[in-house]
């Protein structure tokens, strides 16, 4: 979830899948500030066109980032996505209602363990390594088919290595730069965002 990105829409951001559009209206209707912004939206559209069977997503939220991925997701594949705030899992349940490929499930974000393996797996709201210690992330070789994806999102680009945030080393980004079971890089995606997104190794 990315501070005040509900406020990063404008109609200077450009058309808006339908979906996506809908969700705004309820972040904003229900005063949640904290939407997926518009940059990382496109990349989870994007990414959610290359899976195959299923898709989960940690931190609901209002359901934007969960809007940009069903809208590149094709037909057939299953979306999950969690958040532990009974209300805004609520709201973004009623944004999905008529959508029969989405299903959000008002829980801990350790709930994706009992419906995966993922070809994509977003952690938004748990998981990420930035609040928990290493031993409490997200285990993708639990998580993630061989060869799935993993995004994390809501980093601030770096320059140095090791990556750092407000000057310390940033732990969290380092943790899946350096993880042994991916393939990962950090992106870009505006002066102030970037991205990683890793991919499950095949070999071994």
């Amino acid at each position: 979830m990315s501070m005040h990105g509900t406020a990063a829409y404008s109609p200077r951001t450009g058309p808006l899948p339908p979906l996506v559009e809908r969700a705004i209206r309820a972040a904003r209707r229900h005063g949640f500030g904290h939407s997926c912004r518009p940059e990382q939206g496109r990349l989870l559209q994007l990414l959610a066109g290359g899976a195959r069977t299923a898709i989960a997503e940690t931190g609901t939220g209002c359901g934007v980032g969960l809007a940009w991925l069903a809208s590149g997701a094709a037909p057939d594949v299953e979306l999950l996505s969690v958040e532990r705030d009974p209300a805004r899992a609520k709201v973004a349940a009623d944004v999905f209602a008529d959508v029969a490929q989405v299903r959000v499930v008002c829980a801990d974000w350790t709930e994706i363990y009992a419906h995966g393996p993922y070809d994509l797996l977003v952690l938004d709201g748990g998981g990420q390594a930035k609040t928990e210690s290493a031993a409490d992330a997200a285990d993708p070789e639990r998580l993630l088919e061989p060869g799935g994806m993993l995004v994390v999102d809501d980093f601030t680009p770096s320059r140095t290595w090791p990556p750092s945030h407000a000057g310390r080393t940033d732990t969290a980004r380092l943790f899946w730069l350096q993880h042994p079971a991916l393939r990962t890089v950090d992106l870009p995606l505006a002066k102030d965002l970037s991205t990683v997104v890793a991919v499950r190794r095949t070999e071994g």
